[in-house]
């Protein structure tokens, strides 16, 4: 979270701060990479969260062999790992299109749909594929959250005493809030129709999966 904040808030507070919305060719491909790596970093290690979730109240007695320190090392290096191939993927193909269409990027950082905006040539399709191909492995991991969850509440509702249900799901109802609200607008910001986009509405969405 912090390093996603410090990739994208700090440049834009500098350029409020001296009237300005530039940022060079280098510092947007830099801030695109960091961005997209925190911020893929962060999805997986909300999947892993689920994961840690389901063994701890499902599976509790077999909690210290599943998720053991080595176990927990591996998932984050894992997480990391992919997120790092995921924004050097993304980056890469990104600043290979040719742009010709101004230099304006219509947001407050770097985003590929808005550099996309700039394009001159069918090349950005390649990007857009890639895009797909990463909603479906987004996909994926929410397919596995989603199932991590109905196994956790069935297990919950299965627990006689009232306070045992209420710390389960105190346990749980913050993370599946950030998941939701992540999720939601990020997919919401790259899938929505060009029929119903504007600048304002571009905004808000970005700054609720990228700050909020």
């Amino acid at each position: 979270d912090l390093g996603s904040i410090s990739t994208t808030v700090p440049k834009s507070m500098t350029n409020s701060l001296w009237d300005t919305r530039a940022i060079s060719y280098s510092g947007c491909a830099a801030q695109l990479f960091f961005f997209f790596f925190f911020i893929s970093a962060e999805y997986y290690l909300l999947t892993v969260m689920a994961y840690d979730r389901y063994i701890a109240i499902c599976k509790p007695l077999h909690y210290g062999i599943l998720m053991g320190s080595r176990a927990c090392v591996q998932m984050a290096a894992a997480a990391w790992g992919s997120g790092f191939l995921y924004a050097l993927l993304h980056t890469g193909n990104t600043f290979s299109i040719p742009l010709c269409q101004g230099n304006t990027v219509d947001q407050f950082f770097c985003e590929i749909p808005q550099i996309l905006k700039l394009s001159c040539s069918d090349s950005y399709l390649r990007e857009v594929g890639l895009i797909a191909v990463s909603v479906c492995l987004g996909f994926g991991c929410f397919i596995f959250i989603v199932l991590s969850y109905v196994q956790i509440f069935t297990a919950v509702l299965r627990i006689p005493s009232e306070q045992g249900r209420h710390k389960a799901f105190s346990m749980c109802l913050p993370h599946l809030a950030v998941v939701s609200l992540f999720l939601s607008t990020i997919i919401f910001a790259y899938l929505k129709p060009p029929s119903i986009s504007s600048p304002a509405l571009n905004l808000v969405v970005t700054v609720l999966y990228s700050v909020v």
